[in-house]
């Protein structure tokens, strides 16, 4: 997530509020239940891996808006972007589902995965298991979990009450130590962010440094700074499986157009 800290403390505590809300009208149980109730997922983590020896995995984001820069696209229609992505070679599509701060829903999670054909990951802040059977129940296939965010007993259990559920979780990082925290939580496909959250500088290089602290047979995802196909063959070199991409995407008129130049399709 491309945020400061202090924005995402803010973030993080209006999670908490609305997160305590909802579990006020529906127990875990119940969610739990709705979870286990929905259609089965589909696997987030291979359809990552199945690019690995042509090229590289797209991860293309339905986004709204941003703390940072406002509203992005303000008239986006998820499932019909959705569907540009899929046309244009996408391997997974992300959803912001928090409302707050990045305007988006639940309702657009479901809205995607009924259009697309492709694994969806719900991007949201996440601190508690309810909200991932949350995710479960409204259609994601994976979830977001953010390392600066969770202890390692907490991005443990977040990532055992997914794959509990069938769903695989996406451990974002930023540094050597959350990578390290992350792999010693079990996280089997590790984001790699690019931008640094105390002064929003972006530098490719820092997947290039720690993607060796990532041991063969983990999924690595570079997010943030990736803008055309040169980035994307700098990460193609340093052997990542992934790259997620989202405000270029979303502020494009032809996004499928973009997604296949990223990948030297056109």
């Amino acid at each position: 997530m491309t945020i400061t800290g202090k924005v995402l403390e803010r973030i993080v505590a209006a999670t908490r509020v609305s997160l305590a809300q909802r579990m006020a009208r529906r127990t875990m149980s119940e969610v739990e239940s709705l979870a286990r109730g929905a259609s089965p997922a589909r696997d987030f983590a291979a359809a990552l891996r199945e690019k690995r020896n042509t090229g590289i995995a797209i991860i293309a984001e339905v986004k709204r808006a941003s703390p940072s820069k406002g509203w992005l696209n303000q008239a986006l229609d998820a499932p019909a972007l959705a569907v540009s992505y899929q046309s244009g070679g996408a391997s997974a599509v992300s959803v912001l589902t928090e409302k707050d701060f990045f305007h988006g829903g639940f309702s657009d999670l479901e809205q995607v995965r009924e259009a697309v054909l492709l694994p969806v990951l719900c991007k949201d802040f996440i601190v508690e298991p309810y909200q991932v059977c949350e995710a479960r129940w409204h259609g994601a296939d994976a979830v977001l979990l953010i390392a600066e965010i969770l202890d390692s007993g907490s991005l443990r259990e977040l990532g055992q009450t997914a794959a509990g559920l069938g769903m695989a979780a996406l451990v974002e990082t930023h540094n050597e130590a959350e990578v390290l925290k992350a792999l010693a939580s079990g996280a089997r496909i590790i984001g790699i962010n690019n931008r640094d959250l105390a002064d929003f500088t972006v530098d490719l290089k820092t997947t290039i440094r720690l993607r060796p602290l990532v041991p063969t047979g983990v999924v690595v995802v570079s997010e943030s700074g990736i803008k055309n196909r040169g980035d994307v063959a700098s990460m193609e070199r340093a052997n990542v499986d992934a790259i997620l991409v989202g405000e270029m995407l979303v502020k494009s008129p032809d996004p499928a157009a973009q997604i296949r130049g990223l990948l030297g399709a056109l």
